[in-house]
Formats: C-alpha cells, structure tokens, sequence
C-alpha cells in the first residue's frame, strides 16, 4: 500500500451493482479492517466518528455503499465532504464491468437488478451506470472487473491496501496421521508412508520424529532426500502461483500412519528448506502426543 493511501482513515467501496463490491469488502475484512455493508451514505459521518472515539480499536475503516435512492451520488459527495472538513482523508473505490459482464453475472445468481423495475437487466445497468457516472468521476480508484476472478479482485484489492506483512503468503505446515484423518484445509499433501517406520525399532519407537536419533533414521533412509527435493521443488512453484493470485493462506501437510515419528521429521525438514523463500513459516505436529 503507497503512502498516500495508508494514511486514508476510512475506505469507501462503491460501484455498479455486481461489479464485486462483496468481494472488495470481503478482502478487507481479511486484512482486519472493520467494514459496514450497505451502510446509507448519510451514516458515514457518524461510523467515522463512532470509530474515531474508540481510541485506536478501530484502527482501519471501510464501508460499502450502494444505490438506495435517487439521491445517493448527492448524499455520498455530501458524506464525504463532511468527513473531509472533520479533518478524515476518506478514499473511494469505484467498481465496474462491462454490460455484457454484469447480465452474465446476474443471469448466474437468477437475481433482478435494483434499478431495472418492470424493464430488463440491461436497463437497471444503464440507468445506475448513469446515476453513479459523477462519482466515478471522483473516485480516487476505479477498478474494472470484467475480466477479473474473485482471486484477481481480492488481489488487487490487496495491493492498494494491504501493509507489506499482510500482503506476504502465510504458509504453515502441519503434520498428521492418516488414522485420525486427513487436515480437511490441506492444500498440498505430501505422504511419507514409503518411508520405514521407526514405530519397529524398539530404540526409536517411544521417541518422535523431533528427536534427534528419528530424524537421522528418517532422512537417512534410502529417498527421503530425493523426495524432499522433488516435493519441495513442487511446493516453490505452487506457492509462488498463490502469492500472485492473491492468496492469503497455504497449508502443507506431512502424513504418515500414526503423526508421530515419520511425517514430523520430514515436515520440519521441508519447513526448514521454505523458510529462506517463506520466512515466517509455522509448523504444527497435529497428532504429536495421541498415542
């Protein structure tokens, strides 16, 4: 996020309805910032001001505002020419798509648009592109939707405002048990079955796989290393595919049959051969202790 708008205090998400503004709030939210949905323009002020006296709890603000009435371009220009002469720096972002984009989204979801009345979709399209044109004119950004997913549209969203740490890919490891079930939000799988199992070598079967004798035994075995090359290659090209389409979270899973000596071995391993590219990365050994 620039400077410029870092220092915006409260974010005004508008636009032509099917444009994505759902999905704009929806990428704040995730980026922690307190957002009303189809607040009345008039309200801003005093969302702004009830935000303003929460003493810091309410550190970042946005609001998504919609069509109501015929008033609303006077009434948002009114709103936000009231925050600005209370000394707040309001920021708007106008959401569009083509016509044929928004009866395509429409005619998906078998919705009537707000503003076609007895008419057709394309008619409620032109008639609020019209009242909404003046605004569009002053909005501080315009993104055009038509040929962007949900992923696309939250990635955008991250540039603009996200801080560097919120716009870094959160990876997290997790290693499992395959008796107790796989973790239900993996993204990658990696199964270390193949590998012998110290569960059988009386001298390692009471330690786990984060103590030192099972972690020699598990990466010395014949393929461990070849195997944490090839899917730790595999993982570097899939997390750098998320990043650019604007995830937020990746979670890796390591299973093996109990979770306790095998798959924490190898997980801490690939975990450690990420960091440099992924710093941050976490490391949970779900099953670690239910034996």
């Amino acid at each position: 996020m620039d400077s410029e708008a870092a220092a915006q205090e409260i974010v005004i998400i508008t636009g032509l309805s099917g444009a994505g503004r759902s999905t704009a709030a929806k990428s704040l939210e995730d980026m922690d910032w307190f957002v009303a949905d189809n607040l009345p323009a008039g309200l801003l002020p005093t969302m702004a001001e009830l935000a303003r006296r929460a003493s810091g709890a309410v550190p970042r603000l946005a609001a998504v505002v919609d069509i109501r009435s015929r008033a609303f371009s006077t009434d948002l220009r009114s709103a936000i020419g009231e925050l600005r002469a209370r000394g707040m720096r309001p920021y708007v972002v106008f959401l569009e798509a083509s016509d044929e984009t928004l009866v395509r989204r429409f005619d998906s979801v078998s919705r009537p648009h707000p503003l076609q009345e007895a008419g057709r979709v394309v008619d409620g399209i032109a008639a609020e592109r019209e009242l909404l044109q003046p605004m569009r004119a002053e909005a501080d950004l315009v993104l055009d939707t038509s040929v962007l997913n949900v992923h696309e549209l939250r990635a955008r969203m991250r540039d603009a405002f996200a801080t560097e740490a919120e716009n870094a890919l959160k990876v997290s490891v997790v290693s499992f048990g395959y008796k107790y079930g796989l973790p239900v939000d993996a993204d990658m799988v990696a199964d270390c079955r193949f590998l012998p199992n110290p569960h059988w070598v009386p001298e390692l079967a009471p330690l786990t796989g984060r103590d030192r004798p099972v972690i020699d035994y598990v990466l010395g075995q014949p393929g461990a290393a070849d195997f944490l090359d090839a899917f730790g290659r595999a993982v570097q090209i899939a997390l750098a595919g998320y990043d650019k389409s604007g995830r937020h979270y990746v979670l890796l899973a390591v299973g093996c049959t109990g979770g306790k000596h095998r798959s924490v071995a190898m997980a801490d391993a690939l975990a450690e051969r990420l960091s440099s590219a992924w710093p941050g990365i976490q490391v949970t050994h779900r099953d670690l202790g239910r034996e």
